[in-house]
């Protein structure tokens, strides 16, 4: 079985520097999430006296040149010969002084690998350390050792497991001195790390790549195709978990929330046939409290996930009073918060400070289910999985050096609505594009949804490579039909477990005269800007109540984008006005009704976007059609049209994005306005 990757096999080049290679094969390695999951593995090469090694925190599929410190080899050597202090907490603190100490260049203020004295013991150029799935399944087996032996012989060294760092390091170097004498001085091909993991080494690409692929082809020979395939018995899946998902993601949003006030976290959910296989087995509960697999679990999903059943037609308000003690139990017994969350017959939930951390513990679990899985094939049943011991488990909880790189990778986002998901109808171009590019940029994880299904995710897709992963969403909504904003809703939960701003943008204007308007186009309007407004409001706020019952303290917004023509009347245009005006009536009405709910509800009214489609589509904009229908007297030319308009307006131009965005921002800070009609039209409506 050679690896599976997105990304084909890199073209190494005659003039490639050994860094360049080592920048290439982490590229591919880490692209992979069967070879390695949220950023974890590290590599590295040698280049005569010197190692270059990942940086702690760094992740093998963006990994550059920058990204390797540069490491004294001599002095490796001589820690490598040192005793360190017995004592656990000293010797770690002697072992990070002396790996520290031995950087080549330490005013770039990197951390190396906690294992790059491991990297430095290891025969060959190039070394790639990785936790691939399927060589877990046997380094996590009970007889894990004997199956390495039988399947490879000689070609590998077993390494039992010990703790990480320089215990680790020094069980190696003792390892790897014993096969040399009993094989005669021959190289191993590939290192397996009980509970760890899997270290290839070779002198060219080509070797890593052969010795990786022999460990995984002979390892999937002894399991079978179908190892993934449900080894627990029997699943049983609960019918329509849709409601459920829709109350327990934007519950744990809120009782999750380390201050009172927010922000949330972001919660994501997986139900597929892999989670299923284990959460709706008979064995899941056991497997789920018997502890964890690796240290790589340990740091994405804490050791014990929250195990939680749903009782049969059990109302909303004591759902969440069940999940809130047993988060509250679970915290207690386990010092920590869950940072997954198992949901018998329904699914997981990962938990994190944003999307990214949050997939992390999603899919770094997925992973260990399939481990469990794999390691149960191997013989043995359960009983033939390896967990972790206590003493082994409390070491990585308490380890300095993994809290280091946990924080590395994390990297906070900044913004003024850092943590927040925001929503945005009608985003796929023009205003809501540029509202939610901006809310991006304060931070914000947005989800641009539109009618124009395509343009909503390129347009997310174009954030997305601006400001990360899991930073956009794009998604297809038609405001004006609730089914389609039903399923909207429910994908956002899916996603990030609710969202804390719903903005709804999404608008259409037809101008003609009330003595000539089809009553088609006047219906269409107002479907959209009206009837639309009430049917987001309709399935969204029960989302943003369940956040607040979980968290009463937390306030969210719905926050409509009405128009200065919601403020006063327009000349030829009464079914757009007919239905701003209205969609203020509906603010107002749903402030007061939704107060109760921690949800503020307002409307700004910007002036007109004179730059966007909207006004200047060549075609259908709304000059070619004032200027089509007369409505502005004298008017000869588009460009006549604006000059108009323009000319209405006190300072002299027309409304922005940006100036909207700084309303908006106002209107989520701000925790003491709701029902208001917030003006930004330049002066041209003024408020008695």
């Amino acid at each position: 079985m050679t690896v599976s990757n997105k990304l084909a096999w890199p073209d190494f080049q005659a003039n490639d520097d050994p860094l360049d290679v080592i920048v290439k094969l982490s590229r591919f390695y880490g692209s992979d999430p069967s070879i390695v999951l949220a950023g974890g593995g590290n590599t590295s090469c040698k280049m005569d006296d010197i190692l270059y090694v990942k940086g702690s925190g760094t992740a093998l599929a963006t990994m550059t040149r920058d990204g390797f410190v540069k490491m004294d080899r001599r002095k490796l050597s001589d820690l490598a010969g040192a005793t360190l202090d017995a004592d656990p907490v000293i010797r770690e603190q002697q072992y990070k002084q002396a790996i520290m100490g031995a950087q080549c260049e330490p005013e770039r203020g990197q951390r190396p690998s906690v294992e790059v004295l491991l990297h430095h013991l290891v025969q060959g150029k190039y070394v790639v350390h990785s936790h691939a799935t399927i060589v877990n399944t046997l380094t996590c087996h009970t007889q894990g050792r004997a199956l390495a032996e039988e399947i490879f012989g000689d070609d590998i060294v077993w390494v039992p497991y010990v703790d990480p760092g320089f215990v680790l390091a020094m069980t190696l170097k003792r390892a790897l001195e014993e096969h040399q004498l009993r094989s005669g001085g021959a190289r191993v091909k590939a290192i397996l790390m009980a509970n760890h993991g899997l270290i290839v080494a070779g002198d060219d690409p080509e070797q890593v790549r052969d010795h990786t692929d022999q460990i995984l082809q002979g390892i999937a020979a002894r399991l079978g195709p179908d190892w993934r395939s449900q080894p627990w018995g029997s699943v049983e899946r609960l019918a329509d978990t849709g409601p459920l998902v829709k109350i327990i993601g934007p519950a744990l949003r809120g009782l999750l929330a380390e201050s009172p006030d927010g922000p949330l976290k972001i919660v994501t959910f997986d139900d597929s046939e892999t989670a299923i296989g284990l959460i709706g087995s008979s064995a899941a509960q056991q497997l789920a409290q018997a502890g964890p697999l690796t240290p790589d679990q340990i740091v994405y999903c804490n050791s014990y996930p929250l195990w939680f059943e749903p009782q049969p037609n059990e109302d909303e308000d004591t759902l969440l009073q069940r999940l809130r003690g047993e988060i509250d139990r679970h915290t207690q017994q386990t010092g920590y918060a869950p940072k997954t969350v198992l949901v018998k017959g329904v699914g997981l939930f990962g938990v994190g400070d944003d999307f990214k951390l949050a997939n992390a513990a999603r899919e770094v679990y997925l992973d260990a289910i399939q481990v469990m899985a794999g390691a149960t094939c191997l013989g043995g049943g359960l009983q033939g999985i390896q967990f972790m011991t206590d003493a082994q488990r409390e070491f990585i909880e308490q380890w300095e050096a993994e809290a280091y790189r946990k924080q590395a990778s994390a990297a906070g986002t900044a913004g003024r609505l850092a943590g927040k998901v925001v929503v945005v109808t009608g985003a796929a171009q023009g205003f809501g594009y540029e509202i939610a590019g901006a809310l991006a940029a304060e931070g914000a994880a947005v989800v641009l949804t539109d009618i124009n299904q395509s343009g909503a995710v390129e347009a997310a897709e174009s954030l997305r490579s601006k400001y990360g992963a899991g930073r956009a969403l794009g998604l297809a909504i038609d405001v004006t039909d609730s089914d389609s904003i039903a399923a909207c809703v429910q994908q956002i939960v899916r996603t990030f477990g609710g969202f804390d701003v719903f903005i709804s943008n999404a608008g259409v204007l037809k101008a003609e005269s009330v003595k000539t308007q089809s009553a088609r186009d006047f219906r269409f309007v107002t479907d959209v800007n009206y009837t639309g407004y009430f049917l987001c409001v309709q399935h969204a706020a029960p989302v943003l109540a369940v956040q607040h019952k979980a968290n009463p303290a937390y306030a969210s917004d719905i926050i409509q984008i009405n128009s200065k023509s919601g403020l006063v009347g327009s000349n030829r245009n009464a079914a757009y006005a007919g239905s701003k005006f209205g969609g203020i009536g509906l603010t107002q009405s749903f402030a007061l009704e939704l107060v109760s709910d921690g949800i503020k509800v307002n409307s700004i009214c910007p002036g007109n976007f004179f730059d966007g489609p909207l006004w200047s589509d060549p075609d259908n904009g709304l000059f070619v059609q004032y200027l089509r229908t007369g409505k502005v007297e004298g008017a000869k030319t588009i460009d006549d049209v604006r000059r108009a308009y323009e000319a209405k307006v006190p300072l002299g131009r027309g409304c922005t994005a940006a100036d909207v965005v700084k309303a908006i921002l106002y209107l989520i800070e701000q925790q003491y306005e709701t029902g208001q009609a917030l003006p930004v039209t330049g002066g041209q409506v003024m408020l008695g």
